[in-house]
């Protein structure tokens, strides 16, 4: 018989940082039957297998899931390999295209790994959801719509505001949240994660699982996380995140740039730290601590999280010396040119600076390059490498050229 902290505890924990659990007192029997017959709940979170490069605001709600390991309980991640292939429409305003199983399970495979930083993999139990769901033959499909109307789905906020629109919603579409629900039934799920975004479907599940003669889910949502820019959610697409495989130097730097007023905020959601520690930081903030000094503890620790602590002292160092002291950093790598005239634009892309000769042209246009120290102005000038120039992109990125 498993030991679980007590029922106090392991609360205090759950609660820190979650915006919603629904309902609470549902879970306060749960856990307390756990404790009782020493059997672990079941934590369910879905993952997505269409945005395989995960970021510290997908790190949210996997970071809450860690902590239902922590206290003993199974966490079971539900890698959507079938519903990735009717796209989930949460927060769209149109339809998501669809991907193949092929894409998605190799889209899966990268989630994992990534996702392996914050959870501890031998107490992970991970399923696919085409375990079950495609076995389905049409006459359970249909047993399992007539468990949901449509004005109900129409409820849901996206969907309400493209059928008064006008815009399409397709029948597979309104299939999604039911897929997802029947993942809850296959798994036997005790509680259910997922970023505020997804609480519709979160409860369409708990709904399902009673018509299946299921104990329901209890709902855990998270907050979602602002992006640097602290208006937008964290997105890759918008570049204001800051991803959980980033090299160290890059984390550290991306992570001074939020603003002021966001520094608790990630101190609670994506540190990891204890509250008591966090509102250290708060008390030193409200005493008039100078909120840069704050701001690199809170890189500091964010670097710490992913990478190591010697990680995170090497990072700090870095910065002081790239951007503090003006210096180049000793370690740079080294970038092997054919040519001793190229087009900046080109060299920026081949060396693997920028993804595509659309990002070099705008951070061209945007002041951000610099050859030995000199902004470049244009994208189409040639440019004459001579051995050893550095080139530097953005605030961070640094590149010798070595001319063969």
């Amino acid at each position: 018989m498993h030991r679980f902290p007590p029922l106090n505890e392991q609360m205090d924990l759950i609660r820190e940082g979650a915006e919603e659990i629904i309902p609470e007192e549902e879970l306060v029997k749960k856990i307390e039957n756990s404790i009782r017959t020493g059997t672990a709940l079941r934590v369910k979170l879905g993952a997505d297998p269409s945005r395989p490069d995960l970021h510290i605001g997908h790190a949210v709600v996997l970071g809450k899931m860690r902590q239902f390991q922590d206290l003993g309980h199974r966490a079971v991640l539900i890698i959507g390999d079938f519903t990735a292939m009717i796209g989930d429409p949460s927060g769209r305003n149109k339809t998501r295209p669809a991907l193949s199983l092929e894409e998605t399970r190799e889209n899966a495979h990268s989630y994992f790994e990534q996702a392996g930083v914050i959870l501890e993999r031998n107490k992970l139990e991970i399923r696919y959801n085409s375990e079950w769901l495609d076995p389905l033959n049409f006459r359970d499909v249909i047993a399992l719509s007539a468990f949901y109307t449509v004005a109900r789905m129409l409820e849901r906020d996206d969907f309400a505001k493209r059928y008064q629109s006008g815009q399409p919603i397709s029948m597979h579409e309104l299939m999604y949240p039911l897929a997802q629900a029947y993942d809850s039934v296959a798994v036997r799920s005790d509680i259910e994660l997922g970023g505020t975004d997804q609480k519709f479907n979160l409860l369409v599940g708990r709904d399902i699982q009673r018509e299946y003669g299921q104990e329901a889910q209890v709902i855990l949502t998270m907050p979602i996380l602002e992006g640097l820019d602290g208006k937008e959610k964290m997105s890759k697409s918008l570049d204001n995140y800051i991803g959980i495989t980033e090299s160290p130097e890059s984390m550290y730097g991306k992570t001074l740039s939020i603003g002021d007023d966001r520094i608790i905020r990630y101190f609670k959601l994506v540190t990891g730290l204890s509250s008591e520690k966090i509102r250290a930081y708060e008390k030193a903030l409200k005493e008039g601590e100078n909120p840069r000094n704050v701001k690199h503890e809170l890189a500091w620790h964010l670097v710490r999280r992913y990478h190591d602590a010697g990680a995170a002292d090497r990072a700090r160092e870095h910065f002081n010396t790239v951007f503090v002291n003006k210096e180049v950093p000793d370690d740079i790598p080294e970038y092997h040119c054919a040519e001793t005239e190229i087009l900046i634009a080109k060299l920026m892309l081949e060396s693997g600076l920028c993804t595509s000769g659309g990002e070099a042209k705008r951070l061209i246009a945007q002041g951000g390059v610099y050859l030995n120290g000199n902004r470049i102005g244009s994208p189409v000038e040639p440019l004459r490498i001579r051995d050893g120039d550095i080139l530097k992109v953005g605030k961070r990125k640094f590149l010798k050229l070595r001319v063969d």
